[in-house]
């Protein structure tokens, strides 16, 4: 058996055996003023740097993975709310209330395309709402989601920069490909009462009817400074630039300029074939005609 160790607490002696003497040989100290010396395990008692940073270290572990269960454990409510709110975006886009009006009421079909503006095959809506989880970098590898309505209407997302930060949005164009039923914009980090205008219901209103193409040409929608006018040529094209908000108006102008290109492909096949049919359709009734 292991010899046990006494300490006088009077003057410190250390006596080794199995009980404490009788009287410390030093201070004349009585047995009752031993106290036995118990050992303190492997990180050496509580007060220890050993056990501390050992107990420091199982927090900061602990803590971490409560955070990451946390986290896990919201991931999948806070998916579901960011993808409800593009759903509403989508749908004020499209003139309606989403209060009253759902996604799924108006949204016949979701699709990506690619470069030439062809449908990519075997997509399906989870496909593209993921794509729009990282829309630049879905942009940039040359994959554009978009949203058709029953009626051939389209609703295409947008993403470009402000004066401080990313901007975003939707654009909703008439069944035709060139007039705008709607737009809903938003920023990180505009300036409150200048650039962020861009988000208000007022300046979003002054998109409705606006057209996006000049001819055959796409031009977009020019946000123009000191103001659109009935006068001039372009005016189906432009409104009214934020006022003290040049920067942020200079950036919608090129997110529309840039992203709506990137739709031209389709737009235009749309076009195109709406255009076909119209003559086959003006022959056959000329024909028609002709025959009576």
């Amino acid at each position: 058996m292991a010899t046990k160790k006494f300490v006088c607490k009077i003057c410190g002696y250390v006596h080794e055996g199995e009980t404490a003497p009788a009287t410390c040989p030093l201070c004349g100290a009585p047995a009752s003023q031993f106290e036995e010396i118990k050992p303190k395990g492997l990180l050496g008692g509580k007060d220890s740097n050993a056990y501390i940073i050992l107990y420091s270290v199982v927090m900061v572990v602990l803590v971490a993975v409560l955070l990451a269960v946390a986290s896990m454990s919201l991931q999948k409510r806070q998916y579901e709310n960011a993808l409800n709110e593009k759903k509403q975006q989508i749908v004020t886009a499209l003139g309606e209330n989403p209060e009253q009006v759902k996604y799924g009421d108006v949204i016949a079909e979701s699709a990506l395309i690619d470069k030439e503006g062809n449908i990519i095959a075997d997509k399906s809506e989870e496909d593209v709402f993921e794509a729009m989880k990282n829309l630049k970098g879905s942009i940039a590898e040359g994959v554009y989601p978009i949203f058709r309505t029953a009626d051939g209407s389209v609703v295409v997302p947008v993403y470009g920069a402000g004066l401080w930060d990313a901007i975003w949005g939707y654009v909703a164009l008439a069944p035709d490909m060139n007039t705008v039923k709607g737009v809903v914009f938003d920023h990180k980090g505009e300036t409150p009462g200048l650039g962020a205008e861009i988000a208000t219901p007022k300046h979003q209103a002054k998109y409705v009817g606006k057209t996006i193409y000049d001819g055959e040409q796409l031009v977009g929608i020019t946000l123009k400074k000191g103001g659109a006018k009935e006068s001039d040529s372009t005016f189906a094209h432009e409104v009214d630039a934020i006022t003290g908000g040049t920067k942020t108006s200079d950036g919608v102008t090129a997110m529309l300029q840039t992203c709506l290109n990137n739709y031209k492909p389709y737009f235009d096949a749309v076009r195109n074939a709406a255009a076909a049919s119209e003559e086959a359709l003006s022959n056959a009734l000329n024909t028609e005609n002709n025959e009576q």
